[in-house]
């Protein structure tokens, strides 16, 4: 019996799988945000007749703003819950994209710079909380799910790469484009929350599972969440997170240079080596979750670390393109997993799990703001297929602390949760000890 008391039965499997369809919609949402501002940066460029410094610069402070606001994403979660915080935040990351927008349309740099604070604060915390939900879904449906989560977000950036590339060719301005994206989006965000399961209450102490972690109700509010950042556990998800976030973004910023720089190439064939990698991470998330349930989580990290360290060893330093790009392909299957892996162990414990996805995800995208430049000024002295051959480093790095992501054992506040194979056979071994 499950002794976690909620303010609702346990959902019939068909609302758990409308629950299931609605984490989907929102993660394809979010990156069809994105990619309709990401595709149309060489027309902000032009219009605001910025140097590649500046641009830079620029983009940085749409990061800054995720990662200052996912530390603050598990008090959002706990205090208003993942419906109501998706919805408020795809609200601000929508708002600071049409307010971006805005500002290239007057020139002004400035109103630009707001826009993408608030796009970013909108992003981080919208992101925490869809993962936050999406755990729960994968826990009530009994089998792994969270890949194929973050396959939507792939899928939506290529859609609307799609549209902004034809709203490039027939010259929308970027003032008309994002903001009709963003209102759809937003209301689409708004039908699909409506689905999300309801909030649990909190945990009595007299229902708090007996012999396991939580013996006594866990703290709230900001006790809590500095509590998860002491965590031996939640700090080494967070390092595993942060090796496939590295792996992925710098793939995502050099490897269409890489190719193209390295090979002699043509800027088309850049492209093919990016969407090689894409389509190679894509297939891997929505491929990779049976192999999550039949082996495990460990088993299957190793292995992608292992494609990763390999894909990154053949692309640095093959002479072939048609090799290059064959490791170009194992690092995108190698990098897929790692961290919609890391956001489900992060939340095995439902009564933790905000602060505890709000950490790992805030050591992660950490990995997208400071790895990708750092290895653009490593690239100026050693070109860029020798400079990625560097992630090996934090690859190696989440090779050694995969065993954090084994699901915690039951009794410790979350006995509905699924055992996958990983998690029996550890506990046969403490059981033979």
């Amino acid at each position: 019996m499950n002794r976690v008391a909620e303010v609702q039965d346990v959902p019939a499997p068909r609302d758990v799988r409308h629950a299931s369809a609605a984490v989907f919609g929102v993660f394809l949402l979010s990156g069809i945000n994105f990619a309709s501002w990401a595709a149309r940066l060489p027309a902000v460029r032009d219009a605001l007749d910025l140097t590649p410094e500046r641009m830079g610069v620029l983009l940085l402070i749409g990061a800054f703003g995720s990662l200052a606001a996912l530390p603050l994403s598990g008090l959002a979660v706990e205090r208003w819950g993942a419906r109501r915080t998706v919805l408020a935040f795809a609200v601000v990351n929508g708002s600071g994209f049409a307010i971006g927008s805005i500002g290239v349309a007057l020139g002004q740099v400035v109103v630009v710079a707001v826009g993408l604070v608030l796009a970013g604060i909108g992003a981080g915390v919208w992101d925490a909380a869809m993962n936050i939900e999406g755990a729960v879904v994968e826990q009530r449906l009994g089998r792994t799910v969270m890949p194929r989560y973050h396959a939507g977000f792939s899928v939506g950036t290529m859609a609307a790469a799609g549209v902004a590339a034809g709203a490039a060719v027939l010259h929308v301005p970027v003032q008309v484009h994002l903001p009709v994206v963003v209102v759809l989006s937003t209301g689409a965000v708004a039908l699909c929350v409506r689905a999300f399961l309801a909030e649990p209450a909190p945990v009595p102490a007299s229902d708090a599972p007996a012999g396991g972690t939580e013996a006594h109700p866990a703290p709230r509010g900001a006790r809590r969440a500095l509590g998860a950042w002491l965590e031996p556990r939640t700090l080494l998800l967070g390092l595993v997170v942060l090796a496939a976030a590295l792996t992925e973004g710098a793939a995502n910023d050099w490897v269409s240079l890489a190719v193209v720089d390295g090979f002699d190439t043509s800027h088309a064939t850049g492209a093919v080596g990016f969407g090689l990698f894409v389509t190679a991470m894509t297939a891997m998330r929505l491929f990779g979750t049976a192999l999550l349930d039949r082996y495990g989580r460990v088993v299957v990290l190793r292995l992608c670390v292992g494609l990763a360290g390999a894909g990154l060893l053949v692309f640095g330093l093959a002479d072939q393109l048609w090799l290059a790009l064959v490791g170009v392909a194992a690092w995108g299957m190698g990098a897929a997993l790692g961290f919609p892996v890391g956001m489900s162990a992060a939340a095995d414990d439902p009564l933790r799990a905000a602060q505890r996805v709000a950490v790992v995800s805030t050591i992660g995208y950490s990995a997208f703001l400071a790895g990708p430049p750092l290895l653009g000024l490593l690239a100026e002295h050693v070109g860029y297929r020798q400079a990625l051959l560097a992630i090996l480093a934090p690859v190696v790095l989440g090779l050694l602390v995969t065993s954090a992501a084994r699901p915690l054992p039951r009794g410790s506040g979350h006995e509905n949760a699924r055992v996958p194979a990983d998690a029996l056979d550890d506990s046969r071994t403490r059981t033979a000890d």
